[in-house]
Order: structure tokens, then C-alpha cells, then sequence
């Protein structure tokens, strides 16, 4: 925990250096000239509290609380124009509204004769705090994470204290260095007035900006590619992949995992997963041919005892089987599985995992895959059972919605594999793809301890097909990307219009940045997709990738959406996915991840686009392999 606390501040410490944090410095280095004890630190304490405090609700207690803030934020931005106002006009705007500009008066005190009073500072704090929203990058996304998949917990709140002191010490130590600078320039003649009205202009740009979208939309899509690379370096070598015990609240994204903050609102970072992301997809198990290979699956592995396995109790529905206890497990070596059917992830896992499945199921072996929904149609159960058919997927599967079994493992991935031996004791576990082989060891080494009978040392012939296919992540140059506001980043089209339908555009596809998307047409944006309201409308995206995947479902009526792909402007051709033709044109008949490019040959950057041919699509998130 204390690792997560470390991470949490250094990631909050880093939001200095994040352009998305621009509109709120006039506010902060308003109290710059002033005692910092009586001004700069009143307001930091306030600022920090209070993100703390809206972070922790925001992630735990639904849509009520963000209709809330969006309320403050309107109140704050008054406030601090207000309180500009004041620093610019002090004597013309006190006689045009005395009362408002008293307020703005008192509270301007802190950036004139410093005589400022703690109270006043704390609420210019307060304020403050609403309007803060950093970027999202891979370590608030993991901290959100833990808050929303873990509950209302002190330890959520926790993380995200510390990640609010961080950003104020950072800007704490700006700040003593800047009230050395003012000062030095007020002993120039005349200097201190042009100061205060200099504030007083910076702070109003601040409310212009925070009031129009831009801390969240333009600075933020240049935020990310700042700090981003770097507070992923930090996660993995802070974080770590550690045991499960230890991933309360968050942790490493490791072997083409998807965060549980693929929840989050920057999330997956997502995924981030990144904020939501997709981490080195770590192969070397299968690094390994012939001779090699044997002797290596005959060694002895070192399998740790982690702890008794938790009960499998919570699940809305069982497939495949009754529902299973633990109890009635004893004496089974058992796999759990942790996927979502639209998980691009768990998608390339899942032919491992039916392989060992059938492979070893009499000699021991239980796999019980636990589906736990990231989108809202894979609550569905229905849309799962479909979904489990049509992947062949025959052995039991709980569909926990509710993330009961998600939290009793403490678990924060997609996909997560833990392996449990014959005395119900979690003896390893692995998160996201790749190490096959190593994890194919285990369930060998863990029969043999169980005491079954020659149990094979080859290890299984796999190869997917479609999506499913192993993914070449040395190219990948592109991270999970979310439609819905709630977590959506490097957004090309403008200002999005929340759950109200909105005319967008691209002004020139062609010049999209790597990574930038953007929607053309008219689009309902809501909190994790974006609907099509007229056809005609279009998604473009420039990527770098082999794969590029996108999860779509028809329309509230499940009527099919036709469609029509292209790449750089042309019929993708040999490049087509397994749900689309060469000439680009395919359909959208069920919720689903859906395989639209499989390019052939070298990866480069490229400009992808689809126009959808009806109206009534709804999109949720790009994935690339």
C-alpha cells in the first residue's frame, strides 16, 4: 500500500508539468505575492481536499454526484471571475455591484496588500478544486480504478489524498518561487499594478478556458503525450506485478492486460487502461522450441502458497454448470479466468485457456471463467451466454455482474488468470496475455501434486484465428481509445455536447495527429458511447497498428447498421478484417467487438475511417493488436 501511496503523490507532483493545469495557475498564483503561510497554503489545503473529496464520490456514488460538481464548477468559475474583476476594476466594478465585488474585494486582498486572511484563501481553494481536473493519465486512471471497482473504501480515499498533496506540493514550491519573483518585480516603480491586472487578465483566460472544455479537451490531448510515457515507467517499476493482496486500489498494467480502469474516467487510463492502456504483451514463454521446451516444462517450478482462494459466491447467473463453491472444488486443480467478451485481451487469451480446458479436464482440471462486464450491454445475459456459444467456450462461467468474485480476489484485470491447487490455495496467478507456456507448466506441476497420472509435458497447439490471433505488439503505437465522455482522449472534433445531440466534424482528416479521432455527423456523446443519430455519420481515426478493432452494437431496436471502412481514404482491400469485406462494406448485428483492419506486411501510420450507412449505431471503444 505504501508503494501506492508513493505512486499516487509522484503522479499528482507531475500535474505541473501537464498542460491541462494551465487555466488554474492564474488562480493559484494570485496568493504568490502574499505569506504563503496565511495565503499559498490555505488554498492549496483547499484545493487538495476538495478534489479529494469530489474525486472520491465522483468515482463511487454515480451520476448524481458529477450533476453536482457540474453545478459547483459553474459557482466556482463565478466566484473567480468575480474575484478578476476585482483585480482588474477594483474601484469601477464596486460601484457597479457592490455586493458581488465586496466578496471579490475581501477575496483579492490575498494578491494586494497582504493582509489576506487564511478563511478567504481557503475558499479561493475550495474553488478551486472544483474547477481542477487534471489529465487523466495512467496514474489517476489507476487510483479512480481501485475507487470505482473496490467501492467506498478509506483506501481509495487514501490514493487520491495523496495524488491531491502531490499536485499541491508541486505547486507549492512553484508558488514560493514565484512570491520571490512578484516581490522582486514590486520594487520596481510602478510594477505592482500592472501585476495585480496581469493576474486579474490570466485568471479570466482561466474561467474562459475551464467554462469552453479546453482543460479537458485541447490541453489534455497534449497533457498526455507529456507525462503519459512517464507515469507508465513509473506504474510498472513502483506498481509492479505483484500479489493479489497487494492491488488494493490499483496497480501495473503488465502482459497486454486491461486495467480494471478501463472503468475510470481517464481511464483505462484506462484502461487507462491507458489512462486505460496496454502494456508490453510479454511472449516469452513461447520463446522456447524443441528440447528446450521439454526440459523446461520437467523442472520443478517454485509456485508460491498466495493464500486461500475466495469464494466464488455473488454471481447473478451461472453457465454450463450450477453455481460452485469451493467447497465442492476441493480436491480439483482449478483455473479462474477473468474476461469480458469484448475485451480484445481476453479475446487472444481465451483459445489457451478452452485448450487447457479440454486437455486436462480429466485428469483434474476445473476452468470456471468469470465474466465480469466492462460495458453495460455485457451485463446482458443473454448477450454473454450468445457470445460464450459462439466462442466455444463450454466449460462453467459465472457472470458476475456485480463484481462479488472481482473484489473477493481483489483483482484489477482483464484478463486475469489465477490457479488454485487441490487444497484450495492460490499457488500463482498471471495478468493479461502472453507466458502461455509458463502458465501451462503450472497447471502441470499443480496435477502432479494432486496426484493425477501421466500428465503430458507437450505443451498445447494453439493458433488463433480472426481476432483472436496473437497480436505483434512491438508495433503497436496506439492505446485503447473510449468514445463516451466519460473517458475519452485526443478528441479532434471540437467541444463535445454531453447526452444531447450534437452536429460534429473533422476539418481535414488528413491532418490528424497520430492517435487523434474525431466524429463527423450527427452524434449523441454519452458517458461510454457515442449513438449515430442520422446516417451518413463517420469515425475517423489515425493509428499505428497492424489490428484495429472496434466495439459496436445496432441500435436500440437492434435493427443492423451497414457500414463501409476505408484506410488513407480507399477500400481497405487485403488490409479488411474478419467483419469486413475488401471492398470495406460490412454490418452491425449484435453487440460485439468487431475486426475491421488485419493489414498485411509493414505497419505504418494510417488514417482509418467508417460511414455508417443507417443510423442508430452505438460505439464504445477502438482496440488495436
Amino acid at each position: 500500500m505504501f508503494l501506492l501511496i508513493l505512486l499516487a503523490y509522484v503522479g499528482g507532483a507531475l500535474t505541473i508539468v501537464s498542460p491541462c493545469i494551465l487555466p488554474v495557475l492564474p488562480f493559484v498564483f494570485s496568493s504568490a505575492s502574499q505569506p504563503f503561510r496565511r495565503s499559498g497554503l490555505p488554498l492549496l489545503i483547499g484545493m487538495a481536499l476538495t478534489f479529494a473529496l469530489v474525486a472520491s464520490l465522483a468515482a463511487v456514488g454515480g451520476g448524481w454526484v458529477v450533476t453536482a460538481n457540474q453545478y459547483g464548477r459553474w459557482l466556482a468559475l463565478g466566484l473567480m471571475a468575480v474575484f478578476a474583476l476585482a483585480l482588474l476594476f477594483p474601484h469601477i466594478s464596486e460601484k457597479l455591484t457592490q455586493p458581488l465585488v465586496s466578496v471579490g474585494n475581501r477575496l483579492s486582498q490575498t494578491a494586494q496588500d497582504g493582509q489576506g486572511r487564511p478563511w478567504a484563501a481557503l475558499l479561493l481553494g475550495v474553488a478551486t478544486g472544483l474547477l481542477w481536473a487534471p489529465c487523466a493519465g495512467p496514474i489517476l486512471g489507476l487510483v479512480l480504478t481501485g475507487a470505482a471497482l473496490q467501492g467506498a473504501n478509506v483506501g481509495s480515499t487514501v490514493l487520491l489524498l495523496a495524488y491531491a498533496a502531490g499536485a499541491a506540493t508541486s505547486l507549492g514550491l512553484a508558488l514560493l518561487a514565484g512570491g520571490r519573483v512578484f516581490t522582486a518585480m514590486k520594487r520596481s516603480l510602478g510594477a505592482g499594478e500592472w501585476v495585480r491586472r496581469g493576474l486579474g487578465v490570466l485568471m479570466l483566460a482561466g474561467v474562459a478556458a475551464i467554462s469552453l472544455g479546453w482543460d479537458t479537451g485541447v490541453l489534455a490531448q497534449v497533457s498526455t503525450a507529456s507525462t503519459g510515457n512517464l507515469e507508465q515507467a513509473l506504474v510498472t517499476r513502483l506498481a509492479g506485478d505483484k500479489t493479489p493482496g497487494a492491488m488494493n486500489g490499483g496497480g501495473a498494467m503488465t502482459g497486454g492486460a486491461m486495467n480494471g480502469g478501463a472503468m475510470n474516467g481517464g481511464a483505462m487510463t484506462g484502461g487507462a487502461m491507458n489512462g486505460g492502456a496496454m502494456t508490453g504483451n510479454a511472449m516469452t514463454g513461447n520463446a522456447m522450441t524443441g528440447n528446450a521446451m521439454q526440459a523446461a516444462a520437467k523442472q520443478s517450478l517454485a509456485l508460491p502458497d498466495e493464500g486461500p482462494a475466495p469464494a466464488l459466491d455473488g454471481a447473478v447467473q451461472w453457465l454450463n454448470s450450477p453455481p460452485l463453491t469451493t467447497q465442492q472444488l476441493r480436491g480439483k486443480v482449478v483455473l479462474v479466468d477473468f474476461w469480458t467478451y469484448s475485451c480484445i485481451n481476453c479475446l487472444r487469451a481465451l483459445p489457451y485457456v478452452k485448450a487447457w480446458a479440454d486437455k486436462y479436464r480429466d485428469q483434474g482440471l476445473v476452468v470456471i471463467g468469470v465474466h465480469a462486464p466492462e460495458f453495460a450491454f455485457e451485463r446482458d445475459a443473454d448477450n454473454v451466454k450468445r457470445a460464450a456459444a459462439k466462442l466455444g467456450l463450454d466449460y462453467p462461467i459465472a457472470i458476475d455482474n456485480n463484481y462479488a468474485i472481482w473484489r473477493a480476489f481483489n483483482n484489477q484485470y482483464w484478463p486475469a488468470h489465477y490457479f488454485i491447487d487441490a487444497q484450495g490455495r492460490i499457488r500463482h496467478h498471471h495478468f493479461g496475455e502472453g507466458e502461455y507456456d509458463q502458465s501451462e507448466r503450472v497447471i502441470q506441476q499443480l496435477l502432479r501434486e494432486a496426484g493425477a497420472r501421466d500428465v503430458s509435458s507437450q505443451f498445447a497447439d494453439v493458433r488463433g484465428q480472426g481476432a483472436q490471433l496473437a497480436p505483434d505488439m512491438t508495433e503497436v503505437g496506439s492505446p485503447e481509445t473510449y468514445l463516451g465522455y466519460a473517458r475519452s482522449e485526443r478528441f479532434a472534433s471540437g467541444r463535445v455536447t454531453r447526452d444531447d445531440p450534437a452536429d460534429y466534424a473533422v476539418s481535414d482528416a488528413g491532418n490528424l495527429k497520430l492517435n487523434q479521432w474525431g466524429l463527423a455527423g450527427k452524434w449523441t456523446v454519452e458517458d461510454e458511447r457515442a449513438l449515430l443519430d442520422q446516417s451518413g455519420g463517420r469515425i475517423v481515426y489515425r493509428f499505428h497498428a497492424r489490428d484495429l478493432h472496434l466495439v459496436l452494437g445496432p441500435g436500440p431496436d437492434n435493427k443492423p447498421v451497414r457500414f463501409r471502412v476505408t484506410v488513407d481514404g480507399k477500400a481497405p482491400a487485403d488490409a479488411h478484417g474478419t467483419d469486413v469485406a475488401a471492398d470495406g462494406s460490412g454490418t452491425v448485428t449484435e453487440q460485439r467487438l468487431y475486426q475491421l483492419l488485419r493489414q498485411p506486411g509493414a505497419v505504418g501510420d494510417h488514417t482509418f475511417a467508417i460511414e455508417f450507412l443507417d443510423p442508430g449505431v452505438a460505439a464504445y471503444a477502438f482496440t488495436f493488436g
